[in-house]
């Protein structure tokens, strides 16, 4: 009987969870559809997505604890490293951080059924495996900064098969904008996403947890040179990973009414395979 219940509530928590996503983007869809065709009402259409984040975060009743260890600088654009391990990476960045920020999403969210449209022609979609593509996000990247407007990259490239626990490694191009325009870089990390929403196949996952986004303090890259990026690219790694918790490594196992077999491994990563938070976040580089 506790396993039935078990297993039902996991599946009545995901249908909830999900109607409550689903139904802001659909009563704003018209809205959202015309806001689309003019950049000029693009920071209108990024306010209904911000909103609708907030919204369907508050709905699905789990605590969100923000943290910003400091402000970023007054009236100047920052470049966002996040790490990535999670279908709600986006949303819960658009509730953190204010403004008309701008993302570098994969091309296939574009896409995405009625919403891949929308996001495409607001934010920038990339196809990782093609250099063309990659060189044209970075453009328009740049374009953004130099317009004012923030920009939130995933350094990773992809999703962690091991969220929570290892990152993979950064990717060099979100560091070589950063220096190449003198904007901060502000590292921000996420670790428990995954905990609630995580990238695994087959049917969608959604487990209650708590959530927690650090945005730490700036990272000055004005006086850096191309030849930094090494070291500014392993600053912001080790910052990220600072946040990540032991005990939260892992995905949650999925729902079944089957009785796991003697032999199984364990279905959750603990924390004895967890890796160790970084002991010394900061490298030589001066933070502001």
């Amino acid at each position: 009987m506790g396993r039935l219940l078990l297993f039902l509530g996991h599946r009545l928590y995901t249908v909830w969870s999900t109607f409550w996503f689903v139904l802001p983007f659909v009563v704003t869809y018209p809205a959202q559809w015309l806001l689309k065709h003019r950049p000029a009402w693009h920071p209108h259409l990024h306010a209904l997505n911000r909103g609708w984040s907030i919204f369907a975060i508050r709905m699905w009743g789990m605590p969100v604890e923000v943290i910003k260890k400091s402000q970023p600088p007054a009236g100047q654009p920052c470049l966002y490293v996040a790490n990535h391990s999670s279908y709600i990476d986006i949303p819960l960045l658009f509730k953190a951080i204010p403004g008309f920020i701008n993302v570098v999403g994969k091309s296939s969210l574009a896409r995405v059924p009625l919403w891949g449209p929308i996001f495409g022609s607001t934010y920038i979609t990339v196809n990782r495996e093609s250099a063309m593509s990659r060189g044209r996000a970075m453009v328009q990247a740049r374009q953004s900064l130099a317009a004012g407007r923030s920009v939130v990259i995933f350094p990773e490239g992809s999703i962690s098969p091991r969220p929570g626990q290892d990152m993979l490694p950064f990717k060099d191009g979100a560091f070589q904008l950063a220096i190449a325009t003198g904007v901060p870089i502000v590292p921000v990390s996420m670790p428990l996403n995954h905990r609630f929403m995580p990238d695994v196949a087959g049917p969608l996952r959604v487990r209650y947890s708590p959530l927690r986004i650090v945005l730490h303090a700036p990272i000055r890259t004005s006086h850096l040179l191309p030849a930094d990026v090494s070291a500014l690219k392993e600053q912001a790694f080790r910052i990220i990973a600072s946040e990540f918790q032991p005990a939260a490594a892992g995905i949650p196992a999925a729902s079944t009414l089957r009785r796991p077999s003697a032999s199984a491994g364990p279905a959750v990563a603990g924390p004895e395979n967890a890796a160790p938070a970084a002991e010394n976040p900061q490298l030589s580089l001066p933070s502001s």
